[in-house]
């Protein structure tokens, strides 16, 4: 085992939570244990308390129930409804909701349910993407510009400084602009938006452990500083970028959701949660119905997705 792998077992910034006697406990009695029944409880014993440590109450128990089901509504759809959303029946245009509408209809007589639970794949799909982009780029950039000092770190805090000089609205509204309308450009918009946060949330906490003992040890053992970035400083951003993560997605689905009420999204008749509430703006005096029911949609995922990123945030100061 190399010296910096021992510091990096070692070395901590932050004095030991709640859990740490447990841990030490399940070292000492690791053995006994596994000698006496052939299982290692220890890490059931671990796993139990960092589930205990996330804090789980009912508020996060709702969010988990939102987020999981607008991803069966996203992946299987026909399970939540067997309702054509894209076709409607003239005579049933405008009705209130009730046993069998529960959403009610459109102006064209299509169930808005069925079109909120189909339209969720389009919006969570493009927010997962834009997420996706501004992780895998933000994270890059903070890597490199919080490792290597000087004129990189200088070149890429200033495009992250200009970036971050517009409002992220505007700033995809720009990329959607150059790249053209459709759900693909939104999710890239959406996630070059999203890039300075996680480029500065990295960059710190990349300063922040280069110079522990750990690292400096493995820089004198030979490492290359990609080594050292993916083995030694990586896994120690892995919790703040996983929260982030998760308000992120929140932001995203606001974002797109914005964008495709503005138009920049699918084009009708193809549902999206954004074009649903844009398409019940002008009947909101005779049926409320077709806005506020994918507009709630959509504020309890974003909610939800925030709730999530507390609970993880909460889960790593308590540790």
């Amino acid at each position: 085992m190399s010296l910096a792998t021992e510091l990096q077992k070692n070395s901590r910034t932050a004095p030991p939570g709640p859990g740490a006697n447990l841990a030490h406990d399940d070292h000492v009695t690791g053995g006994s244990d596994l000698a006496a029944g052939g299982v290692r409880p220890g890490g059931l014993r671990r796993l139990t308390s960092a589930v205990g440590a996330l804090r789980i109450g009912i508020v996060e128990v709702i969010a988990i129930i939102v987020l999981g089901l607008a991803a069966l509504a996203a992946l299987w759809p026909t399970l939540l409804t067997s309702v054509d959303p894209l076709t409607g029946n003239p005579a049933d245009r405008l009705l209130p909701p009730g046993a069998e509408r529960i959403f009610g209809t459109d102006q064209l007589g299509r169930d808005v349910f069925a079109r909120t639970v189909h339209g969720s794949a389009q919006t969570l799909s493009a927010s997962l993407a834009a997420v996706l982009i501004g992780v895998g780029a933000g994270v890059l950039i903070g890597l490199l510009s919080g490792f290597f000092t000087g004129v990189l770190d200088a070149i890429f805090m200033r495009t992250v400084d200009v970036l971050q000089a517009v409002p992220g609205l505007l700033l995809s509204m720009a990329v959607i602009t150059a790249l053209g309308f459709g759900t693909l450009n939104v999710a890239v918009a959406v996630g070059v938006a999203a890039v300075p946060s996680f480029a500065r949330l990295t960059r710190a906490e990349v300063i922040r452990w280069r110079s522990t003992e750990f690292v400096r040890a493995a820089r004198a053992d030979g490492l290359s500083a990609i080594s050292v970035l993916a083995r030694h400083i990586l896994p120690q951003v892995r919790g703040p970028i996983g929260a982030l993560l998760a308000l992120e997605f929140g932001s995203a689905v606001l974002a797109v959701s914005a964008l495709s009420f503005l138009g920049f999204g699918a084009p009708p008749p193809q549902p999206e949660w954004g074009l649903l509430v844009s398409e019940g703006r002008d009947f909101l005096a005779a049926a409320w119905w077709m806005t506020t029911f994918p507009g709630l949609v959509v504020a309890a995922v974003v909610l939800a997705a925030n709730r999530l990123s507390h609970a993880v945030n909460s889960e790593k100061e308590f540790r």
